[in-house]
């Protein structure tokens, strides 16, 4: 029997989440979404991925904890990574697009970007002031 598991995270705000799932390929779906699991089992998120084989991703609002969780069928978990790996992905990119709004709204410019082997991202950002 299977049944949905609930991940802890530390991603909150929307945009940068639906962006950093965006960057990972996928086609994330905004509102009260459906996420599907085992014989038809369902749950509510505020941000969910429709997948082809096995169950759905969503990401759904705690209240208490102030951040998006996330909701899936484990059971049902096909995709190329692990969920750790996954979430780890999604919470790297969330970072990354979360660091160039906050650095675009103080006026910088990436001038430098490296992806290196270990999977880190390196920014080099600048400003100039007039």
């Amino acid at each position: 029997m299977s049944h949905f598991s609930t991940v802890k995270t530390k991603l909150r705000k929307k945009e940068p989440l639906i962006k950093a799932l965006q960057d990972l390929g996928f086609v994330p779906a905004q509102g009260e979404q459906i996420v599907r699991g085992y014989r038809g089992q369902s749950v509510k998120a505020e941000v969910a991925v429709s997948m082809l084989q096995g169950g759905d991703i969503g990401f759904r609002w705690n209240s208490e904890s102030e951040t998006y969780e996330l909701v899936t069928d484990l059971d049902l978990w096909k995709q190329q990574v692990p969920v750790e790996r996954f979430l780890s992905q999604v919470t790297q990119r969330y970072a990354f697009n979360t660091v160039l709004a906050a650095t675009a709204q103080e006026g910088f410019e990436v001038s430098e970007q490296k992806n290196n082997q270990d999977g880190s991202i390196e920014l080099v950002v600048t400003r100039w002031d007039p």
